[in-house]
C-alpha cells in the first residue's frame, strides 16, 4: 500500500527484514547503512547486530555481548574505514567496532563525580561524530548530559544537564551533526522536552524547534530535510528551515492502545506506525524504520 503524498509518497513494505531462525529480534532500536547499501539493525535480541541487503535479505549477525540494553547505532566513515558506535543503556557504555564486530574501544561512565555516583547512573542512548572526529554521546536515560570525547576516546567536556530552559536537556535521546546550514550544528533530540535543540560544535545553544513534534527519538538528514521517528506513532519530515513538510504513517492516539508499545499483532496496522524509534534514509530517499516493540518491527518505505 502507498502512504504520503506528492514528492513524499512511499510504498509501505511490511515485514521487510527476512529474519532467519538463528536471529531472535528484540526491541529494534538503531538503523544505519554502510557504503555498500547494507542495513544494520541494533536490537535487544541475539545476536544484537543484524545486517540485511536493501531488499531485506539477511547477510549476517553478531554481537551477543551488546544485547542487554542495545540502543543507538551510528556509522562513521573514517580515514581507515567504516566504524559502528553502539550505545548500550543498561550496561552503561558506548562501543566502537568494525563492521564485522571487532571492538576498538569502549567508553563507560565519565569520571565526573559531581554528576555520577552509585545512584546516578550513566545510560547512553546515541552517538554522533563531528567532522573533526570528536565523539558526542547523549546520556539520554541517565542524567541528561552530552559528553564529548576526541577520536582517541579521551574525555574533553560536557554540556546540558536536566532542565527545560535553552541549553538544558530532558532525556536527550538522539544526536546528529546537522550539515544543512553554512556551519555544522549539533542536533539533539531533546525528547523529554518535546523538541529538537541545536548547539554549535563548541557547545553553545542556538535554537529549538518544537510544536509539530511529540516525542522525537532521533533525526536523520536527507538532502536538506530532517526525518524524525516520533515515538508517538508517526514519522515527521521537516524542510531546511524546520518547517513541517508532512507526517507519515500516523496512527491517531496509537500510544494509547492497551499494552503499548507491545500491542497485539492483530492490532498492528499496515500503513500506520505504533512506536518509531529510529530510521535511516538511503541515497534514493527510501526510509528504513525500526519500532520499539519487544519482538521487533522493521519497515521499509520505498519512495515512489
Amino acid at each position: 500500500m502507498k502512504i504520503g503524498s506528492g514528492s513524499h509518497t512511499y510504498e509501505w513494505i511490511e515485514g521487510w527484514a527476512k529474519v532467519p531462525a538463528s536471529v531472535t529480534l528484540g526491541y529494534t532500536h538503531g538503523v544505519v547503512e554502510d557504503s555498500k547499501g547494507r542495513i544494520y539493525i541494533h536490537h535487544t535480541g541475539t545476536p544484537s547486530v543484524a545486517i540485511f541487503e536493501p531488499d531485506g535479505t539477511f547477510v549476517s549477525a553478531w554481537g551477543n555481548e551488546y544485547s542487554a540494553g542495545a540502543h543507538g547505532l551510528y556509522l562513521n566513515a573514517e580515514a581507515d574505514g567504516e566504524y559502528l558506535y553502539l550505545s548500550t543503556t543498561s550496561m552503561g557504555f558506548v562501543a566502537k567496532t568494525t563492521l564485522d564486530g571487532h571492538e576498538i574501544y569502549r567508553i563507560g561512565t565519565p569520571d565526573l563525580p559531581n554528576i555520577y555516583d552509585a545512584e546516578k547512573k550513566f545510560s547512553p542512548t546515541e552517538t554522533a561524530v563531528a567532522p573533526n572526529g570528536d565523539v558526542y554521546i547523549t546520556d539520554g536515560y541517565g542524567q541528561s548530559w552530552v559528553h564529548i570525547y576526541n577520536a582517541k576516546a579521551e574525555y574533553l567536556r560536557s554540556f546540558g544537564g536536566k532542565g527545560d530552559e535553552l541549553g538544558k536537556l530532558n532525556n536527550p535521546h538522539g544526536i546528529k551533526i546537522d550539515t544543512r546550514g553554512s556551519e555544522p550544528l549539533v542536533l539533539v533530540s531533546d525528547r523529554g522536552n518535546n523538541r529538537l535543540q541545536y548547539f554549535t560544535l563548541d557547545d553553545k545553544p542556538v535554537r529549538v524547534t518544537k510544536g509539530m513534534i511529540r516525542l522525537p527519538c532521533t533525526t536523520d538528514q536527507w538532502q536538506d530535510e530532517i526525518y524524525i521517528p516520533d515515538l508517538h506513532s508517526r514519522l515527521t519530515v521537516l524542510d531546511k528551515n524546520d518547517n513541517l513538510i508532512t507526517h507519515l504513517g500516523e496512527r491517531e492516539n496509537g500510544w494509547h492502545i492497551p499494552g503499548w508499545p507491545n500491542i497485539a499483532h492483530d492490532l498492528r496496522q499496515v500503513g500506520n506506525f505504533t512506536s518509531p524509534h529510529d530510521l535511516h534514509v538511503d541515497g534514493s530517499g527510501n526510509i528504513y524504520v525500526a519500532e520499539w516493540v519487544s519482538d521487533g518491527r522493521v519497515t521499509k518505505l520505498q519512495r515512489v
